[in-house]
């Protein structure tokens, strides 16, 4: 295993440990959780946290998404290229909806627009659906 898979391993472990402790209080059963990585482009990870802070997490609200908490790594060039979050939805169903709504929601797309006018700030996005174990605190 290369030190970058390693890296993610070790984040990725460390990320969920901190999830069930912050949100293990916050959820209904049957609930699916979606952790996040995006990618940003150089310089961007400002522009890509601002427009988290003022507008995306209260349009995800809109949509069903619950936001758990938001991350950028302490360590290297993903300190200042990678943001990690975890939001829930009431089912990979509704997830699927939820994306949806957004994707096509006027003020999402009028703020995705400006905060790409000098350029595109998001390189990659990666997403993996989760389930609590029996043994979480979150379930």
């Amino acid at each position: 295993m290369g030190l970058a898979s390693r890296y993610t391993s070790l984040m990725t472990r460390r990320l969920l440990g901190l999830f069930v402790l912050l949100a293990g209080f916050a959820f209904a059963q049957n609930r699916v959780y979606e952790l996040r990585t995006y990618t940003c482009n150089e310089g961007k990870l400002e522009t890509l946290k601002t427009r988290f802070r003022d507008h995306t997490i209260e349009i995800f609200k809109r949509h069903g998404m619950e936001s758990v908490g938001y991350w950028v790594p302490q360590d290297g060039e993903k300190s200042k290229t990678t943001l990690i979050y975890i939001i829930s939805h009431a089912s990979r169903e509704a997830a699927k909806a939820n994306w949806a709504a957004f994707s096509s929601d006027p003020e999402w797309r009028k703020v995705a627009a400006e905060s790409e006018l000098n350029g595109k700030i998001v390189n990659h996005v990666d997403s993996v659906f989760m389930d609590p174990t029996d043994f979480s605190k979150l379930k």
